[in-house]
């Protein structure tokens, strides 16, 4: 199957019926310039070294030459080499609250935003290090299998916003508990760590438990809080603020003790964070402190470059075209 790296260069390819249309009305505006120096069968006979058909064939070849010249600069390329790469280091699950509390706007545009500007600035500094993403609210759902393909991760990552889980609420225990099934097999042992991003406020389950069976499997859990003490009213899509049934503004604050126990529990440690640090490069750090895993991954690579067989008809019809003039009996373009 073929494929091309740089597609906007086939637009290149609309400038060859504007050629056609320039040099037809430049060939019609000729003839009427004979026609006013008299009868156009004398004239033509007064010119005998002009092949009126040349012009055109020097426009087709000329055509072609560029037709192939915009494939070539389109980059196609053909086939992929299948690898298996092996890699080392550890994997990392992060479990981002998506929440209508994230909305809140105690952080730059408000917390939600300010997690995935994080998340996908770690992700761009990530190597060999594998990485998941789990959303949760009143559910939880597995946004992203643990990979080493970090152009998807930033892809699913843009994707995520409150509406992303239907169902409200803050459920922790049940986001920790499917990141700990969602790790890869060959990590049973080592190298495994959950990082929960959330403000903390829990209104489900006991993620304090959930944390502790986590840290007996081998997983370490690590917290990032995100909120303040004073707390933040949640703005909707209607411009209004989020309301209890009784009419009530509610004010979302961060749960600091929460996340401090559940990050006890699990072996991990609790990190506030801020709007210039947000606190998530210095847990990973210590996660790559972690004894690493060694695993095998297939990946494509290496399309074949098919760009310089379309540069060498290109120029070969270029050249073709350069050696046929216009006037009869002559070799070269005039």
């Amino acid at each position: 199957m073929i494929q091309f790296a740089q597609i906007e260069y086939l637009l290149i390819i609309l400038v060859i019926p504007l050629l056609f249309l320039f040099y037809g009305l430049k060939r019609m505006i000729r003839k009427k310039r004979i026609r006013r120096l008299g009868d156009e069968a004398i004239v033509k006979q007064l010119m005998p070294d002009v092949a009126t058909s040349r012009g055109w064939v020097k426009l087709i070849l000329l055509s072609i030459g560029i037709f192939f010249f915009a494939i070539g600069l389109s980059r196609p390329q053909i086939g992929a080499t299948i690898k298996e790469m092996e890699g080392k280091g550890v994997e990392i699950m992060i479990a981002l609250d998506v929440s209508n509390s994230m909305l809140a706007e105690d952080y730059t545009p408000n917390r939600l935003s300010r997690a995935k500007l994080a998340i996908s600035r770690l992700v761009d500094r990530l190597r060999e290090d594998r990485i998941g993403l789990i959303i949760f609210a009143g559910q939880s759902f597995v946004q992203l299998p643990v990979t080493t393909d970090y152009v998807s991760a930033k892809i699913f990552l843009n994707t995520i916003n409150t509406e992303s889980i239907p169902v409200q609420g803050t459920a922790m225990g049940d986001a920790i508990m499917l990141a700990i099934r969602s790790f890869s097999l060959e990590s049973d042992k080592s190298g495994r760590a959950i990082i929960l991003i959330t403000d903390g406020e829990n209104h489900e389950d006991d993620p304090i438990e959930v944390a502790k069976v986590a840290r007996e499997t081998g997983i370490n859990v690590y917290t990032i809080g995100i909120g303040s003490d004073a707390g933040k009213p949640i703005p909707m899509a209607n411009g209004e603020l989020l309301k209890d049934k009784d009419g009530n503004i509610v004010v979302t604050k961060l749960d600091e003790q929460t996340l401090v126990k559940v990050a006890e529990a699990g072996g991990g440690a609790y990190v506030r964070a801020g709007n210039s640090d947000f606190g998530l490069d210095a847990i990973v750090e210590k996660i790559r402190e972690l004894d690493k895993l060694t695993y095998k991954s297939i990946v494509f690579e290496d399309f074949d470059e098919q760009y310089m067989y379309f540069f060498g008809i290109a120029l070969f019809f270029f050249i073709l075209e350069l050696l046929i003039g216009e006037r009869r009996g002559r070799k070269f373009f005039r």
